[in-house]
């Protein structure tokens, strides 16, 4: 098992272990586990993610496609995107989600909200600018 995939099947435990509560890199932040079918092998995959709850709407999260700054999408941002649905877990609830990826000024000021709770975010913008805007998507609770 490759480091990565180690680190989130831990993370995943812990989460399941902990009603949605997570130690490490992510104690204290919100965190959901978004399960999600790969748009190739058909694979169900789960993975941890850092998410923005909407101001007003409940049924409303916000995920970032950041790979810690990477130059590349993550896989599962073209899986979720490809499949236009998914699967979140959020604390004890589990729910099927629609997926729609902001874009302009609506993907601009989510992203500098979730950077200015979390600067870390911030420093994944700066590691990608000139080679990829990170995706942000809206998943929607069904």
């Amino acid at each position: 098992m490759s480091e990565a995939l180690d680190w989130n099947a831990k993370t995943i435990a812990e989460f399941r272990a902990n009603e949605g509560s997570v130690g490490g890199v992510f104690e204290g932040a919100p965190l959901v586990l978004v399960r999600h079918r790969g748009r190739k092998s058909g694979q169900e995959h789960v993975s941890p993610m850092m998410y923005l709850p909407h101001d007003t709407a409940p049924d409303i999260v916000y995920v970032f496609a950041t790979k810690g700054g990477a130059p590349t999408n993550p896989d599962w941002y073209r899986n979720l995107t490809a499949a236009g649905e998914g699967t979140v877990e959020r604390g004890t609830e589990t729910y099927q989600v629609t997926v729609r990826e902001l874009v302009g000024a609506e993907r601009d000021r989510i992203y500098a909200e979730q950077a200015r709770r979390y600067p870390g975010f911030a420093e994944y913008a700066r590691q990608t600018a000139g080679i990829r805007i990170i995706p942000v998507l809206e998943l929607r609770r069904v």
